[in-house]
Formats: structure tokens, C-alpha cells, sequence
């Protein structure tokens, strides 16, 4: 059963399919929802996916001891937009050799689905996209559903280094979707639910009803199922120490090489945007959403129900973990590819199996 709601894209779903001729039909319906939830969703985001490349820039030249971007705008604010008009502006080349209809179709698939995972996040009170009774199931599809896009990229670009980066990616994906599936799904078994909003719902009461401080037992195993879900989004996000599937200093650029123009910026913001996407599923899932740590935005709080006070806790749990991506970017070296399969399936995914035990044992504890 899937509930949507979203007043402003049922209004437009409405009015189109009444355009159309086909007010009744349901499944049109639903699928103008959505595509209309998704299309205002991209244009929100999109600025902020671009405010996110102006903070790794700024965030990386302080760590190296530079300014970073400050000549176009003030503070260098304009830079990133000057830079994607100069992507626009570049010439699109496709070289002789390469399957041109995946060559062409792949960023757009990297981008869609990276992007879509926002549709189920509760930035606020009644701020959602589609409340997806198997929210949580949608959003780990759509992470599984970028990888395809980007072996599509490796393998028709008929560049060795591409279909390296791609092969990498498979690889790694495997290893890192089941400590992650496992770690959110321990928050499932808690709620109850597989609903984002009902599990955001459920940490309601202030900090110590969050997932990951929650009264009781459940702090003993939601913190380690915290950290296995949080390391996993970064090898899911192809961050640093996980970016073996670009590794520029062995791969050119990985999976991307043969990108150019535009193109490129669709498989460069894209990596923002799942960023922020995983930040907010992180904050969603064990850091108690949009609630504040105060309680104050619980039944019978002064700002229960108010939609600003929720939306800027809300981005300020998942901008300090998107901050601390980038950090751990500048900070660590880059694992080998051994390395990185090792603590997935040695590491992680023992934890995160372990956790779930205790979970569901806590679950039969009155």
C-alpha cells in the first residue's frame, strides 16, 4: 500500500490528468505524483547539491592551509555556478568506439536515481515527497539502481580504465548494500515500521528517544548499527577512503574518463546529492529526524507541528554529517581494494548480523 503526500504535487497530478482526460485512473495518478514530487524536489535540491561542492572546496583549502574558491562572488559563492556554466559551454565528446546509446543514457540514470531517494525523506512536520509504507526499501533500491548507470558508463565508454572504475563499483556495492540494508533494517525491527516517516515518528521525546540514544538496551546495539550504516554510505557514496571506482591517481578519472561537458556535471553533482540523500537517511533513521533534542517539537511542545523548527534541525544533523564526509575525505588515505572487501565482509557485516539478533531478541523483551 503506498500513501502519498504532497498537497502541491496532488494538486498539479490532478490538474493534468483532468487535462488528459484520465482523473480517474489511479495509477496514472500515482505516477504523476510522484513525477511531479520528484521534478519539484530536483529543483530544490539542486542548489543545494551545488552549496555542497562550494563546501568541500572551502572546507578542503582550510585543511590545506588555502582559501579555497574566493575570486567570482563574494567569498568565491558564485564559483560553482560559474564552473557549471563552463560545463554547459564545453564541447560534448563521444569517441569513436564506444556504444553510443549507453554512453548517452547512463548519466542520466546516475542522476535520476541518485536524486530520488529525496522523495522519501521527511525534512520537516508533513514535509515529504511520498510517505512510502516501504520508504526504506525504496531508498536502498534507488542507491542499488545508480550502479547500474554507472556500469553502463564504464562498460560502453570501451576504455580499460572506465570498465575498471565500473567493476570496482559492482564490487564494492556488493559488499557494502548488506552490512547497510542490515544496520537500517535493525532500526526497522525498533519501529516497527519500514515507513521513514513513522520511524522518525517514533524517536519522538527529545534526545534520549533518538535510535542511537535511545533509553534502555537499545543505545548498546543501535550505536554500533549507527556507525556499520554510516561507514557502509560511505563506501555507497564512492567517498574517500572508498573512491576506488574513480582513484584518480590510478583510474584517470574511473568510470567517468571519457565524460566531457555537461555529462560530466551530471555524474559530478549527482555525487553531492547522494550525499546529502545518505546524510538525511542517516539523521532520519538514528539521529531522530526533524525532532529537536529538547523535545520541543513533541505533542504538547511550544513547536510541535511548527514545519521551519523541524526543517532546521533537520539540516543541521544532516549537514554535520555531510561535513564530516567531506573531512574524512582530506583526511584518510584511500584503501586498497582487499582492504575493502575485507572489512565488509570480516568487519561489517558480522556486526551488523549480530545487532540484528539483539534487535529482534530486545523487540521480545516486554
Amino acid at each position: 500500500m503506498i500513501a502519498l503526500q504532497t498537497p502541491v504535487s496532488h494538486d498539479i497530478a490532478v490538474w493534468v490528468a483532468g487535462l488528459l482526460g484520465m482523473a480517474d485512473n489511479w495509477l496514472f495518478h500515482a505516477i504523476g505524483m510522484l513525477v511531479v514530487a520528484s521534478a519539484v524536489l530536483i529543483l530544490v535540491v539542486t542548489p543545494v547539491g551545488l552549496g555542497g561542492v562550494y563546501l568541500e572546496r572551502k572546507l578542503a583549502g582550510r585543511m590545506q592551509n588555502r582559501r579555497g574558491p574566493n575570486r567570482v562572488g563574494p567569498y568565491g559563492l558564485l564559483q560553482t555556478l560559474a564552473d557549471g556554466v563552463k560545463l554547459l559551454a564545453k564541447e560534448d565528446i563521444i569517441r569513436r568506439g564506444t556504444d553510443e546509446v549507453l554512453f548517452r543514457l547512463a548519466p542520466y540514470v546516475v542522476f535520476f536515481t541518485a536524486f530520488a531517494g529525496f522523495v522519501v525523506l521527511p525534512f520537516g512536520p508533513g514535509l515529504l515527497a511520498a510517505d512510502l509504507d516501504v520508504g526504506i526499501f525504496f531508498f536502498l533500491s534507488m542507491i542499488g539502481l545508480e550502479t547500474i548507470g554507472i556500469v553502463m558508463a564504464g562498460w560502453s565508454s570501451n576504455n580499460k580504465w572506465s570498465l575498471l572504475g565500473s567493476m570496482r563499483e559492482v564490487a564494492q556495492v556488493i559488499s557494502y548494500e548488506l552490512p547497510l540494508g542490515i544496520a537500517a533494517m535493525c532500526t526497522v525491527l525498533a519501529a516497527g515500521t519500514m515507513s521513514i516517516q513513522g520511524i522518525v515518528d517514533y524517536q519522538e521525546g527529545g534526545i534520549f528517544s533518538w535510535m542511537i540514544l535511545r533509553n534502555g538496551y537499545w543505545a548498546i546495539v543501535m550505536v554500533p548499527c549507527f556507525l556499520v550504516f554510516y561507514v557502509s554510505a560511505l563506501a555507497a557514496a564512492k567517498r574517500a577512503p572508498f573512491d576506488l571506482p574513480e582513484a584518480e591517481s590510478e583510474l584517470v578519472a574511473g568510470f567517468h574518463t571519457e565524460y566531457s561537458g555537461m555529462r560530466f556535471g551530471m555524474f559530478f553533482l549527482p555525487e553531492y546529492a547522494l550525499m546529502l540523500s545518505l546524510s538525511g537517511i542517516t539523521t532520519a533513521l538514528f539521529l531522530g529526524g526533524y525532532h529537536d533534542p529538547f523535545g520541543m517539537s513533541s505533542v504538547g511542545g511550544m513547536f510541535h507541528g511548527v514545519w521551519w523548527w523541524g526543517v532546521g534541525w533537520f539540516f543541521l544533523k544532516a549537514t554535520f554529517l555531510f561535513l564530516s564526509q567531506i573531512a574524512l575525505r582530506w583526511t584518510l588515505p584511500r584503501l586498497r581494494i582487499d582492504q575493502v572487501m575485507y572489512l565488509s565482509y570480516k568487519v561489517l557485516l558480522p556486526i551488523s548480523m549480530v545487532c540484528l539478533v539483539v534487535t529482534a531478541l530486545l523487540r521480545l523483551i516486554p
